[in-house]
This record gives C-alpha cells, structure tokens and sequence, in this order.
C-alpha cells in the first residue's frame, strides 16, 4: 500500500482521530468536545464546543511566534505599477487597526459585513479584521452589477458595506460607488455605514451620514484584538448563483475551514511554511477565500495578490514575471489563464526572459483543464502541472494529486485521485445505483463531507437539503457528472446538465472538448448540445483559434469533425463547429455553456451577472445564426 491509500483509508476509517489530529496545528483558545458531530445528520458539523479564532491562527501567532520579519502579503499590481509588501507584523498592525474602524461603526460578533472591493491590500485585510472580530464578511465581487448586489444585501442585512471608489481593468476605470449607491437604493435592507477607500484614480461621491472615508476612519481607530469564536460560528457568506435566480449563501465556519486549509497547504500543495505561494484568483471567488487569503497565510507562507491578468498586463508573460520577481513555488490558477497565454504565446518565447528556477508546481482548477492544455503548460514550464477539482460548495480540493502525501502519475483529463475525507461514489442518475467503473454517472460524494464545506446556507437549511442532499440520501450531490476509472482516477467530464443524450446514447461533451482542444490550431473550445426533433441533442462546438492561425476556417472546422468522428466515432454525431474570437465566461473563467446552450435553442436567459463581458453573447447569437440556429420545427 502506497502512502497515499494509507493515509486515505485511515481518513475514512477513522475521520475523528484523522482530523482531530490534523486540528493540533490550529491554536484554540478551548478544545472541542466533539470532533465529528453527527446529532443532527445529514447536517453534520466539526468541532462542536472548540472555541479560537481564525485572523489570530493567520496572523498574530505568526507574527509572535518568529515571523514577524517575513513576507505575508506581497501586492503585486501592473495595473497601477505598484509592488508592495506586508510582513506579518506590518498586516497583523494593520488587520487590528482596520478591526477597530470596523468595531466603531458599531459591527460586532456575528454581524455581517458586506465587503464590494477591488484586487488591493485593504480588500484582504478587510476580510480578516471581520475575521478578528468575529464578524461574518461576505465578499461581492467588485464590479458586479447592482441589483445583484441588491439581492446579496437583502439576504446577508449587512451593517456595514466596505467598497473603494473603483476597480481598474486592463484599459478602463470601473468605478464602483455609483453602483453601491444603486444596491442601497434598490436593496430593502439599508446598512448603517458604508466605509469608503478612495483610489487617486476616481474619487466617490460621499453620502453624508452613511458614507465614511476608509483611510480617516482607519487613521482614527485604536487596535482591536481578537474575539474568540465558536468552531462552528461562520466565518463567512459566499454568494454562488442559483437556478432559481436567488442567490445561495455559502456559508464557512471557522473551525473546519482552519483546521483543512491548513492541512491542504502541506498535504496537497506541498508548500512549506515560509515559501511563496501564489493563487491567481479574485477575492471575490472562493479560490480568492481560500488560497489567496487563509491557506497560506495559516501555514505561514507569503501569499501573492495580483491585481492584473495573464495577458494584457502587459503581455502574456506576466505570470512567468511574477513567479521569477517574488520566488513563487507553487502557483495555482484556472486553465482558462493558461489557455489565453497560449493562444497569445503558443510556442512559449516568453518565459525565456525569465528565471523560474525555484518554481516547483503548477495547479490548475476551476474548469476542466483538457489534456492538451495541461501538457502544453507542462512542456513550457518543465515542472508537474497538477488538476485538481473543487467546488465553492466545499471550499478546497475534492480530488487532487496530493503531492505533499506521495506524488502519483499524471492522467491527463483527471484531477487524479480522491482527497482524504472524500469518500467519492458514481450513481446512476435515474435509480441512484453505483455504476461499475469507467461508467458515466452523477459524481457524489459519501457523508460526512470533511471539515471545511458548507455545514448549510445562509439562513436557508431547508434549501441546502432540497439541493445537495435529497437526490441521493447519503450522499452530497455535486452536480457533477464522470467516473472512475479502473486504477481508482476520477474523471469529472461536465456539469451534470452537460451530458447531453444523442439518439439516446449519453455522451459527455467534455470529451468532445479534449478532442477539439487537441487541434494545433485550436487555443479553446467549448461543445454544447443543442435540440433536435430527430436526435434529441446533437454537439455543437465553439473554436478559438491561436493568434496567427492563417489557414482557412472551414478548413480548420473539418479537420476536428473528423478528428471527433475518428477518437469517439460517428455515436457522437458531432457535424458542426464554428469558428469564433472569444467564448463567454464568468470573471472566474468558467464558459457559460448553458446560456450559449440557450440562445441556440431559442430559449429565454439571463445575462449572468457574473459575465465578463455581455458583448460576447451577441456575437455567439451572430455565429449560432450562421449555422441557422435557432431552428424552428
């Protein structure tokens, strides 16, 4: 038995002493009086009776404790030309000071804090003054559209909304507070202050008697020490989008959240306590919760924060500066970042001007990182590139190459094998029946799921039940549909609403995407199954093609028909493919192949407010119209 099935197994047989030995590396201030708490199954939750406090496990007892020289936070910003950096003395000051304004607007233990911010300093030392306090931060993505913002106030009632005067994209100024000033407007719930940080690059209207400058209100505060907390009390509320248009809470509590992030620094990433780590998220997305701000900064490393993108800021060889200039180990992001340096830089030339010696791993999460994008990113930067999968429902890995337990082969297409705690089963959709390996079925996971995932959502139990629990009892239903193959490998192959059903054969449009994507010319591509009176569904794909493909696109469209006709066979019935610039995708980098599903049905959708760009989806309807879509029966 390798180390990894050891550890593994004993995580299942033994999830108390697994996990209660995993919590010794977390301070409390009263130990637990159970470390698994089943009474109310299938609402379990971890570390009943533990008290401590999450920003002084990722602070103070590193800055007391022989860190207080070291890195914690390097804010690195080709936007705004600024590279600053934070030791765990100066953020911890920091954190107990923006703690202490929060304090005086009258916010204390269990209040919420709404926090609509860009990719600066204030935003992460926000979140854990909130965490220093005991309140519960729910994080907007800055930017996002107000009446969405109007629904996450409403839901949360926070007393306190923390924004700046704007975010800055690659080549415009967003400014924020005029859509702050709409929420309020539109929400039902009013907070009592808003704290306002004021960037020189657009300064905000204030509301007097709400509104409060951020920089005054900090410079006027005395320092705030930690409230201790219940193991179980919420360190946060984030908001995922619902298919009832309501938004889900996602809560987190502190004392699972701790005790597994700190666990995963070492465990899956194999970061060691002082070494740079890097996750190119937002802190507007649960990888931004995670491992920008509380994983490393548990463990004890130093965490970057990039305010830019992977292209454009100011070429596609922004990453490999900003791994050489911090010594970054280990960095972790979307395959969607690494697909859009590709399409840019396909043979590479970049990273030669770069040192990145010291660089160790890559790991990719978010969307399914196709084969060809993995190996592509694995023969550039000459270090293991790892896939690993997770959702904002769990908080960290679900399935990952755990190479901090024992490193196992690469399968390209899997995110390799389940993490400890997860106990991973494929049901057949219709009877709730295991399926025999290699079988396309639901992906679910066995309960308990282990410490760190959401216990329920926010002030929404019933609704938790009814949309992770009830399909499969027992089990938590990720939405996720795959298999596992004989050696034990998970394969996670789209949303279970993207399996699409030809001519009554379940094919996985994920599949159909690996073999696109294998195309030297093709740089990204998305399949959606589209209705037919005939067939039921028939695969459509999306391509886009690497910057200075000259050859002709017709050329191109059936160069990959034949190549799905050859690697999946004529089962697939995969005829059409169109050529396009670029694919719709949320902030966070995920295609929204359902809304692109919809417009070529000829259904009613919503623009997701979480969409980087609206302009796309007309130009989706332009090419989905000159394949005569929608088709009328």
């Amino acid at each position: 038995m390798g180390r990894y099935e050891e550890v593994y197994a004993r995580s299942l047989a033994d999830p108390d002493g697994f996990w209660g030995e995993a919590a010794q590396a977390i301070d409390w201030d009263r130990g637990w009086d159970k470390v698994l708490d089943d009474s109310r199954a299938p609402l379990y939750r971890w570390f009943t009776g533990g008290v401590l406090n999450t920003c002084y496990n990722a602070l103070d007892r590193h800055a007391d404790g022989g860190r207080a020289d070291q890195a914690a936070l390097i804010y690195d910003s080709p936007v705004t030309d600024t590279i600053r950096t934070f030791t765990y003395a100066e953020l911890r000051d920091a954190v107990a000071r923006c703690a202490g304004a929060i304090a005086a607007q009258g916010v204390t233990r269990g209040d919420r804090v709404i926090l609509y911010m860009p990719m600066v300093p204030e935003a992460v030392i926000a979140m854990l003054a909130c965490a220093r306090l005991g309140a519960i931060h729910s994080v907007v993505f800055g930017g996002f559209a107000a009446n969405e913002l109007a629904t996450r106030i409403d839901d949360a009632k926070p007393k306190l909304i923390m924004s700046a005067s704007c975010g800055i994209e690659v080549q415009r100024i967003i400014e924020y507070k005029p859509l702050l000033d709409a929420a309020i407007d539109m929400a039902t719930a009013k907070p009592e202050r808003c704290m306002i940080l004021q960037r020189p690059m657009a300064r905000a209207a204030m509301v007097p008697g709400r509104d409060v400058d951020w920089n005054e209100a900090v410079a006027a505060a005395a320092p705030h020490e930690c409230v201790p907390v219940a193991a179980t009390d919420p360190l946060y509320i984030l908001y995922t989008s619902g298919t009832t248009g309501q938004p889900k809470g996602i809560v987190r509590d502190n004392g699972g959240h701790a005790v597994a992030l700190k666990w995963s620094m070492k465990n899956i990433y194999n970061v060691d306590p002082g070494e740079v780590y890097w996750a190119a998220s937002d802190v507007g997305w649960v990888v931004g919760h995670s491992y920008i701000v509380y994983a490393p900064l548990l463990h004890g490393c130093t965490t970057v924060l990039y305010e830019g993108k992977p292209v454009g800021t100011p070429d596609a060889g922004a990453f490999w500066r900003v791994i050489a200039e911090h010594d970054v180990c280990t960095m972790f992001t979307a395959p969607t970042a690494f697909r859009a340096i590709r399409q840019q830089d396909p043979q590479g030339t970049l990273l030669a001007r770069y040192d990145l010696s010291r660089f160790r791993a890559l790991f990719l999460a978010g969307e399914r990182c196709d084969p060809d994008t993995l190996e592509w990113a694995q023969e550039k930067l000459k270090v293991p590139v790892i896939d690993h999968w997770w959702q904002t429902e769990t908080g960290w890995a679900i399935a990952a190459n755990c190479l901090g337990i024992e490193a196992l082969p690469v399968k390209p297409g899997s995110p390799t094998k389940p993490v400890p705690g997860w106990d991973l089963r494929i049901l057949d959709a219709a009877t709730g029946a295991e399926v025999p390996r290699g079988t396309i079925g639901a992906i679910v996971g066995k309960l308990p799921m282990p410490p760190g995932c959401t216990p329920t959502l926010w002030n929404a139990e019933e609704r938790f039940i009814q949309a992770y629990l009830s399909t499969f009892p027992g089990y938590y239903e990720t939405g996720d549909a795959g298999y596992i193959d004989e050696d034990g490998y998970v394969f996670v192959m789209a949303r279970t609403d993207d399996i699409i059903n030809v001519a009554g054969h379940r094919l996985s449009t994920g599949a159909m995407e690996e073999v696109l994507a294998s195309h030297p010319d093709v740089a990204e591509c998305a399949v959606i199954g589209v209705h037919d009176t005939l067939k039921g569904q028939l695969p459509l794909g999306f391509l886009v093609l690497n910057a200075g493909v000259a050859r002709p696109e017709a050329q191109i469209v059936a160069e990959v028909v034949q190549l799905v006709r050859e690697r999946i066979g004529p089962v697939a019935a995969f005829k059409s493919a169109v050529v396009v610039k670029r694919l719709p995708k949320t902030r966070s980098g995920k295609i929204l192949r359902g809304t692109m599903r919809a417009i070529a049905d000829g259904e009613p959708y919503r623009t997701p407010a979480t969409i980087d760009d609206p302009a796309i989806l007309d130009e989706i309807a332009e090419a989905l119209k000159s394949l005569g879509y929608p088709k009328r029966d």
